[in-house]
């Protein structure tokens, strides 16, 4: 008679069929160009906004709707959309690296039988999946932060990071500002993991949804609303070093403690949330249409190659 270790041994697995590592790669950096499409006018709006009124208090750009009134009368419909080259390109490398090893890392987390991990590891798989998608994301982010900043779409991105950046500025300055962005990708998961997570539950338990779009988007939204305010002094400071010039062979920030004395100190306490409003309006739906777009190719795929 076989022992029951033995018949353990020979039971086959209940770990359900995934899709090869590459693919969850492709599908979450396809998922979230697709997003970037929808949500880039509002990056656009964010980063003017957050570079307006540098070491003043006088700013350029009142509210995000007298950003976004400037922007057309003085660029034209198709200057809401200045940077999108760099925005897609940063989902090409930000998205693909951090979607693709959360993905890969959370079923790894997973039981055999499925049963995911518990919350306290999601939040540090999304943690290290974001810091990591961040470097590798940064030189496409250093390129959209200048894009936007002074309406450069006619250039190329590629011609960006190469002539605008990394000759007349040294090859460093491709990455700079690095640790902030890594630093926000941080903050960003885990104050969107634990408020989603919440959020998500809460309205569960409330009675008036069912898991389904509906609850996604609202729990969303009260993420993106959380995420924001805890995120936004760090995207900053992000921002300001991304866009930062030489000065007589100098950076004009040492650090990113440096960008938050000067802005508290020359713009108010209050400009480090500048861009508030777009900011949140962009971090919300592109969160809700990167993971619908990432389940239905997910599930299209499960379909078409894994169960047929």
């Amino acid at each position: 008679m076989s022992s029951a270790a033995d018949t353990a041994s020979t039971r086959p697995s209940t770990r359900p069929k995934t899709s090869p590592k590459a693919i969850k790669f492709l599908f979450g950096g396809l998922a979230g160009m697709g997003a970037t499409v929808f949500v880039q006018p509002l990056d656009l709006v964010k980063n003017r906004m957050q570079l307006s009124g540098q070491g003043s208090k006088a700013r350029e750009y009142r509210t995000s709707f007298h950003a976004v009134a400037s922007i057309l009368r003085n660029e034209g419909i198709g200057g809401i959309y200045t940077g999108l080259s760099a925005g897609l390109l940063r989902q090409a490398t930000y998205t693909t690296t951090r979607l693709g090893i959360y993905t890969v890392l959370f079923e790894r987390m997973s039981k055999a039988d499925g049963t995911p991990p518990n919350f306290f590891m999601k939040a540090f798989i999304g943690m290290t999946a974001g810091a990591t998608g961040a470097f590798v994301g940064t030189p496409a982010e250093v390129a959209l932060i200048r894009m936007t900043a002074d309406g450069s779409e006619r250039v190329c991105v590629c011609v960006c990071v190469r002539e605008r950046v990394c000759e007349r500025e040294g090859v460093c300055v491709s990455v700079c500002g690095c640790i902030p962005t890594m630093a926000r990708a941080v903050v960003v998961n885990a104050a969107q993991l634990a408020s989603y997570s919440q959020s998500k539950q809460a309205l569960l338990d409330s009675g008036y949804f069912r898991d389904d779009i509906l609850c996604h988007f609202c729990a969303s939204m009260i993420s993106g609303l959380v995420t924001t305010a805890a995120s936004m002094p760090v995207d900053i400071v992000k921002t300001r070093i991304q866009n930062m010039r030489m000065i007589d062979g100098k950076p004009e920030y040492r650090n990113g403690v440096e960008v938050l004395v000067k802005v508290i100190r020359k713009e108010g306490f209050f400009s480090l949330w500048k861009g508030f409003t777009p900011y949140y309006a962009r971090l919300g739906p592109h969160t809700v249409l990167t993971f619908i777009f990432l389940e239905q190719m997910n599930r299209f795929y499960k379909i078409y190659f894994l169960d047929s």
